[in-house]
């Protein structure tokens, strides 16, 4: 039986009225950044005074990077083209990967003019990958994983009727989280309950999209592999081709805000894992005023809107491993520490008991090793007493004690030159 299989963006569902280009004349440096709005929400600057991104490379498994567009100039890597074309540059209308790159890494130019990134320090790897032509995502995965990567955004969604194909992409993300690197992806923009792969798979982030009220926008898929949110309506980007910028809505664009959270989180905490890092943006998500109330994680929330400063700053226990992600069966065997969504105090309690635990077992240790020692001197003082026989030496005072005399010295078995000065048997008084 054959198999369908569609590649699409998380940015849109293709509709003119979700994505629109922006020409020239709108690029007016200060509208541009104005029209940033999420950097604001965010509160980019003052995260820019704690973490940059620096250091940091990103992978964008997408269409290709634009990567002689000002706004990006300098922050883009040499990377790997999996289309037949033999480079990462888009094709003439393919802007979504260079737009996701920009959120992340996009540094603007002169003063305060053009699409700064949240992360604008962050180097970006493009991993050209979009569509039926390529190989698909196990191979580009594994590519970025190899090639440097510590973080990967793929603002794609995967449907296939093939579930081997979704088995191959999961072991892919199963690679990279194997090799501390951590996958991001969009939830996709069908408005329901279906997956979008990888962000479903076992050990990938999952991302919602927010409107500007800090809401879940409607379009935003839903599921339990849904970890977090980030704006995703009406975010300005730049253009695959040329200099121009671009307005795009959907899961694309909060995956893109996410993984640029990540890169700060790298940049800042480089000894945290992939899992350790996701835990610090989970534990310091909110969700909006009107649903405080929902139980955490929520289908469509996750644990709520990712709030970068706070990830930076606050004092949170690393966490286990994995932290919130789930765990590829194939690693499973490797996991260890606190269950998915532990609270601040139940990570506490968990640490406690391990320390508790361990300090049992050193305790136990330290008195069975006691016992030995003891057994040990006892044998051996009592192989040294038992010289003579079972009985034991026969010294003068034991035959005393009884009432009998000792053995004169010519008699005596046991008999030792005598230590007194006498030099008679028994000794004069």
């Amino acid at each position: 039986m054959g198999s369908t299989r569609a590649i699409r963006a998380a940015c849109c569902t293709g509709l003119a009225s979700v994505l629109v280009s922006v020409s020239a004349p709108f690029a007016v440096a200060d509208q541009i950044r104005d029209d940033q709005w999420a950097l604001k929400e965010l509160n980019a600057g003052a995260v820019w005074n704690v973490s940059r991104g620096s250091g940091v490379t990103v992978a964008v498994i997408d269409d290709g990077v634009n990567a002689n567009h000002v706004d990006l100039k300098g922050n883009v890597l040499a990377g790997k083209d999996f289309m037949g074309d033999g480079s990462t540059v888009p094709k003439p209308g393919d802007d979504h990967g260079t737009a996701m790159a920009a959120i992340i890494a996009g540094h603007g130019h002169g003063v305060d003019e053009g699409v700064i990134g949240l992360a604008p320090e962050a180097k970006i790897l493009p991993v050209r990958e979009f569509g039926l032509d390529g190989p698909g995502f196990p191979v580009a995965i594994r590519y970025a994983v190899d090639n440097g990567a510590s973080v990967i955004n793929v603002s794609q969604c995967l449907d296939s009727t093939d579930q081997s194909e979704l088995d191959r992409t999961s072991e892919a993300v199963a690679y990279a989280l194997a090799h501390d690197v951590l996958v991001i992806g969009g939830s996709g923009n069908d408005g329901n309950s279906s997956k979008c792969y990888p962000a479903a798979s076992p050990g990938a982030l999952g991302v919602g999209a927010l409107n500007d009220d800090g809401m879940i926008w409607k379009g935003s898929n839903s599921g339990s592999h849904l970890l977090l949110a980030a704006p995703g309506v009406d975010v300005v980007s730049v253009k695959g081709t040329g200099q121009g910028y671009r307005i795009g809505t959907g899961t694309s664009d909060a995956a893109a805000y996410v993984t640029a959270t990540a890169a700060l989180l790298r940049a800042k905490f480089p000894d945290l894992t992939a899992g350790q890092i996701a835990n610090r943006m989970v534990k310091t998500a909110v969700l909006p005023d009107a649903d405080k109330g929902l139980s955490t994680p929520d289908k469509k929330y996750g644990y709520g809107s990712i709030q970068p400063l706070a990830a930076l700053t606050k004092d949170i226990p690393a966490g286990s491993k994995y932290g919130p992600l789930s765990v590829p069966e194939s690693l499973q065997a490797k996991k260890a520490g606190p269950q998915i969504g532990m609270s601040d105090e139940e990570q506490a309690a968990a640490d406690r008991k391990a320390m508790i635990a361990w300090a049992v077992v050193g305790v136990v240790g330290l008195v069975a090793i006691g016992l030995v020692v003891l057994l040990v001197v006892k044998l051996s003082r009592r192989k040294k007493n038992n010289v003579g026989g079972p009985g034991g030496r026969v010294r003068p005072a034991d035959f005393e004690k009884q009432g009998q005399q000792p053995f004169p010295p010519q008699q005596n078995p046991y008999h030792q030159q005598p230590t007194h000065t006498s030099g008679q048997w028994p000794p004069q008084q």
